[in-house]
């Protein structure tokens, strides 16, 4: 395995994250054996691994009830600590729901961790799209523009309580916070504040990522779709003084193998074994939350059964293949404005480890040849891959 320092050295680097399966049923919605487990001494062995590995980021997932085939759950801030624990260089995503979570606790536990951690927390403000979910736990269920403008308070808020000047403390006079002098301490440790996540593809999410987020999180899509969205929300920030502050990350699921054909079989085997009453009742509840948005442009909404096997169209992104293939993709992904790829595995117990001695390695390689810049050039290389899909 590579020296992570040295693998991790230019500081124009592509980052890479994983999704931390600290829910039940892995990274897909199929009845596949999988070698992933969702338990705490498990996931601690995936995050050393990854840290060794080169993965830079990981990301916990949030959920209050059980659905679509994750019928167990773990907090996420709390299991977020608990890998920063055990872990040294690795810097862990906590996602927040807005309407369970208060700004002020979120301000205040994330901020604590920091201090824990040395400073490796971040934040994925997730503004919801499982109605079951709220109504069971007695909080209201907003449509979709009104939960996104309160995620942007949400964020506005955290990020004022955590920079706030001491003397005066934070106010802020919003529809659904409000916080007259409130000052926090101790402030975070790294500055100006943990980082701020938030995804999602309708207007509303482009606002959010232009506005007030620091990365934005897209799920799979085509190239056209790709670089629609980051050129929008690029011209979005632009107009409010933010363009060098909104980076850009995006979710796949990675099979690698020794043939491409090998690693379409494993894809195919995924799908064809799909929980099919699981993924139609996962399409019905975000399909809903996608056509509710003013463009019918939401997370999902042009989903078709097999990308929904895979929570966030992982599949889309098309890091299926050999090696080199996929390495080659993800430069491409660079090269449109692509700043961190989140990534996910049917295996964790060993795919974590492969990614990192086969795939990272070569990305790095490309990088250094000035690989990953030039847009134009890297579609003409792989770009086939990712067009529109007409059929």
């Amino acid at each position: 395995m590579a020296d992570v320092s040295q693998l991790n050295s230019d500081p124009e680097r592509l980052l890479f994250a994983y999704w931390v399966p600290n829910v039940s049923g892995g990274l897909v919605v199929s009845k596949i054996p999988q070698k992933t487990s969702w338990d705490l001494k498990s996931n601690l062995r995936y995050a050393q691994t990854a840290e060794k590995s080169g993965f830079e980021y990981a990301l916990t997932q949030i959920r209050f009830t059980a659905s679509y085939g994750a019928s167990n759950q773990h907090e996420s801030v709390s299991f977020s600590q608990a890998l920063l624990q055990g872990t040294e260089k690795l810097k862990v995503i906590a996602a927040i729901l807005p309407g369970p979570w208060n700004p002020a606790v979120a301000a205040k536990q994330l901020a604590s961790i920091d201090h824990y951690s040395e400073g490796r927390i971040a934040v994925n403000i997730v503004s919801g799209w499982f109605k079951g979910e709220f109504t069971a736990i007695g909080e209201w269920w907003l449509d979709h523009a009104e939960r996104y403008r309160r995620s942007n308070e949400f964020m506005r808020c955290l990020r004022g309580i955590w920079t706030a000047p001491e003397d005066e403390g934070f106010t802020f006079a919003g529809d659904f916070y409000r916080f007259r002098n409130y000052k926090l301490s101790p402030k975070p440790v790294q500055q100006p504040h943990p980082p701020i996540f938030q995804g999602g593809n309708s207007d509303d999410a482009r606002v959010n990522g232009a506005e007030v987020a620091d990365w934005y999180f897209m799920n799979g899509n085509d190239l056209e779709g790709f670089r629609s969205q980051i050129q929008d929300v690029k011209a979005r920030a632009a107009k409010v003084g933010r363009e060098e502050h909104v980076k850009f990350a995006v979710n796949g699921f990675v099979i690698v193998r020794d043939t491409e054909e090998e690693a379409i079989r494993v894809l195919q085997e995924i799908q064809g074994k799909a929980d099919a009453e699981a993924v139609a009742a996962f399409a019905k509840e975000v399909k809903n939350a996608g056509a509710s948005t003013n463009n019918k442009t939401g997370m999902w909404a042009t989903s078709t059964f097999n990308d929904l096997v895979q929570y966030n169209d992982g599949f889309k992104t098309k890091l299926v293949g050999t090696k080199e293939q996929v390495a080659e993709r993800i430069v491409l992904l660079k090269s449109l404005g692509v700043n961190l790829v989140l990534t996910a595995f049917l295996h964790y117990e060993e795919e974590i480890e492969q990614f990192g001695r086969e795939v990272l390695p070569l990305v790095r390689k490309l990088e250094a040849e000035g690989r990953g810049k030039d847009s134009e050039y890297e579609i003409g290389q792989t770009g086939d891959v990712y067009r529109k899909r007409t059929a």
